[in-house]
């Protein structure tokens, strides 16, 4: 009887385990070996960690905007991308604020911070970035130099000249046939690079979890386990409840088998703590795992990434009540509201900013009046926890894309419901290349 091979999934999953595992005993047995920190963490795994999230970041841009152009170009009805985009909108709003709802509920009932010894934790230096005024985010979603977008990785600028792009290949007719054409095999093309690098990501994988939780020992968590614990809950609570219940009731869609796809994406998303990075991996879930129309998935799982706020929206409501408990400051239900208010404004106004986190906690806490140095003693564990907000939000990603197919009638029920639909196979290359003719 022939031997059952492990998934790419499985082997994902096992990697990304023994990452953490061998990361934290090199924390705890060997973290002033200096042999072990030069030539392993800061050495092999670094740089093994760094290719496999450069390979990915390669894939994210060509691979927007192949699918972007293949799938505008599919479309018979132009005006239905604004239906879509609507859609995604509000339904990204509307998570965002159940995120932070549920993470102040939880956070007011358990009380994290309550009785907290300031002294305990070692503070970290902070520059909060400024953020830009709302006017200058819309005005910048217009790029004035294409080129400058694409090579500084601009997503919502990029979305918005390859659908331009698109929608006037439609609009010449026969004579963009063969553009439409080429990007539907260009998309091909890099679709099957995705599944290419599925079959290395669990030696990358287990880089950067060995380098992370190498660095990130656990004694940083201790003295912050109330805070740590509760945003954590939160994350979890959001990802298998709230987004299920809206998968089960707006998508009418079976949540098990959602999650028991998309356990490839929430891997690639932890280890990266990158939503962008996670976006090759993503789009191929969404599409040849979940059996989402390439028309639907191209434009929301982009757009969904650079809008899509619900981890950050967890933590926001977590450390508020946590620096208010700890500081002594009272805050009562009109400040609740204004939190959550302010997280959902905040996620429109804040898109595209490097170290978008820092600046939506930083506007809550002065609409709030907390103190900001506050921000400061959450710091240290934030990079352990930006890997699990990275896995909600991509799960969130994904769920309102299945959402807003399932309402346009963009996907197909058969493979979503197929456990095996587009498992990723061994690659052989032909052992001959065609010759070319003379």
């Amino acid at each position: 009887m022939p031997q059952q091979k492990m998934s790419v999934t499985s082997k994902i999953l096992l990697w990304m385990i023994s990452g953490l595992i061998v990361g934290s005993l090199i924390n705890a047995f060997a973290n002033e070996v200096m042999f072990i920190q030069d030539y392993l963490v800061n050495g092999l795994f670094h740089v093994i960690g760094t290719l496999f999230v450069n390979t990915l970041k390669m894939l994210v841009i060509p691979l927007v905007t192949f699918s972007l152009i293949a799938g505008v170009c599919g479309t018979t009805d132009v005006s239905t991308l604004g239906r879509i985009g609507i859609k995604a909108f509000l339904l990204f709003m509307l998570t965002t604020a159940l995120a932070i709802t549920l993470a102040i509920t939880i956070a007011v009932i358990i009380g994290p911070g309550e009785g907290f010894d300031i002294k305990t934790v070692g503070q970290t230096e902070l520059t909060i970035p400024v953020a830009p005024p709302l006017t200058q985010i819309i005005t910048d979603i217009v790029p004035a130099n294409p080129i400058a977008a694409y090579a500084n990785g601009n997503m919502l600028q990029i979305m918005f000249f390859t659908i331009l792009f698109a929608i006037c290949i439609l609009i010449i007719g026969e004579r963009g046939r063969s553009i439409a054409q080429g990007a539907e095999k260009l998309n091909d093309v890099m679709m099957a690079v995705v599944s290419l690098v599925l079959h290395i990501a669990p030696i990358g994988i287990f880089a950067l979890m060995a380098k992370t939780f190498s660095l990130q020992g656990w004694e940083l968590i201790l003295p912050m386990i109330s805070y740590f614990s509760v945003v954590a809950l939160a994350l979890a609570l959001h990802m298998t409840g709230t987004l299920m219940v809206l998968l089960k009731l707006l998508g009418r869609v079976s949540p098990l088998i959602f999650l028991k796809k998309m356990r490839t994406v929430q891997a690639f998303a932890f280890s990266t703590s990158s939503s962008n990075a996670t976006i090759p991996i993503t789009l191929r879930t969404v599409e040849k795992r979940l059996g989402v129309d390439n028309s639907t998935a191209s434009f929301i799982v982009p757009f969904g990434t650079t809008i899509n706020m619900d981890g950050t929206a967890i933590m926001q409501g977590v450390a508020t009540v946590f620096i208010a408990n700890v500081y002594g400051i009272n805050l009562d239900i009109s400040d609740y509201f204004t939190i959550i208010g302010m997280a959902v404004l905040a996620s429109i106004g804040t898109v595209g900013i490097p170290g978008v986190g820092l600046v939506m906690l930083a506007m809550v806490f002065n609409q709030v009046g907390l103190p900001m140095e506050g921000i400061a003693l959450i710091m240290g564990i934030d990079r352990l926890l930006d890997m699990m907000r990275t896995a909600v939000n991509v799960t969130g990603d994904a769920a309102i894309t299945t959402i807003v197919a399932k309402a346009e009638n963009k996907i197909s029920m058969e493979t979503f419901n197929d456990p095996d639909a587009d498992q990723v196979e061994e690659i052989h290359l032909p052992h001959e290349a065609p010759l070319p003719e003379k």
